[in-house]
């Protein structure tokens, strides 16, 4: 096919042309050397120069980073907690103290210190084990499930969080998964858990659990031996009467034990009444 009759057809049938002819491959006009080692360039002029050395002067400087301090896994510790929890003298201290101690990656991982609920002073005071998914994200101990149920156990025995029962937990931190607080953290957090028994002052503390029984009895037996069993909290040289009982979370998976639930419950009543 001659050039000019190349320039008359238009770009879709000469296309169609160059196929029906075996075409696979489009060259340019001029050859290229691909196996020679390429030109140097020319020198820079002493205006291109210039202009490319106030181009890289015009680049924002790199600022530096300062590396940040590595953070304890486990947190501050138990020494340090002691410390802290000693120099609180009210509530609202212990509270503030334990919102900026380094909780470790427990706490990093928690959306909310969870404290307490109730009524601070309160003759009961109920203890738990660690905050839950509903716990972490309202910030209150017992709000979710397991909270419901406690609630309505508490109203049937004559107690109400918003008049004469005060709630905490051992731990105020969730556990991701709602997995049980290894021995570590628990043994941090303890100090704190028994300095707020020490200022809340109640007549009575009900421990829900394995966890917070036998961090608070130093016992190594299970919840099924040492519930609804009295025993005698010294803290801070108060003498309370405390007393082990099955975490309403159990109850909802084994709903048969909810007696013995109802059981230690009034008997928290007649000590209180005495």
């Amino acid at each position: 096919m001659t050039s000019q009759l190349a320039e008359n057809l238009d770009p879709q049938t000469l296309l169609a042309w160059h196929v029906a002819m075996g075409v696979d491959e489009a060259v340019d006009e001029t050859p290229v050397d691909r196996f020679s080692a390429p030109a140097p360039e020319a020198p820079a002029t002493k205006g291109a120069l210039s202009a490319r050395v106030s181009s890289q002067s015009q680049k924002p400087a790199l600022k530096p980073v300062a590396a940040k301090p590595v953070q304890p896994v486990e947190g501050a510790g138990q020494a340090a907690a002691e410390q802290a929890a000693a120099a609180c003298n009210t509530l609202e201290e212990l509270e503030a103290a334990l919102g900026a101690f380094d909780g470790g990656n427990l706490k990093r991982q928690a959306k909310n210190t969870v404290f307490a609920d109730g009524v601070p002073g309160a003759p009961l005071m109920i203890v738990g084990e660690a905050p839950g998914a509903d716990e972490d994200r309202e910030g209150k101990p017992f709000v979710g499930v397991s909270g419901q149920l406690l609630d309505r156990m508490l109203n049937a025995a004559g107690f109400d969080r918003t008049e004469n029962a005060y709630i905490s937990n051992i731990v105020p931190w969730r556990p991701l998964g709602n997995r049980t607080p290894d021995q570590a953290i628990i043994t941090m957090c303890l100090p704190f858990i028994r300095r707020h028994i020490e200022l809340a002052k109640p007549k009575v503390v009900l421990m829900l659990g394995g966890v917070p029984a036998k961090a608070l009895l130093g016992s190594e037996d299970g919840i099924t031996r040492l519930r609804g069993k009295w025993r005698e909290l010294e803290i801070g040289g108060q003498k309370i009467a405390a007393l082990p009982a099955y975490h309403p979370a159990y109850l909802l998976r084994q709903p048969h034990l909810k007696g013995f639930a109802w059981r230690d419950l009034l008997s928290v009543k007649e000590k209180l009444a005495q």
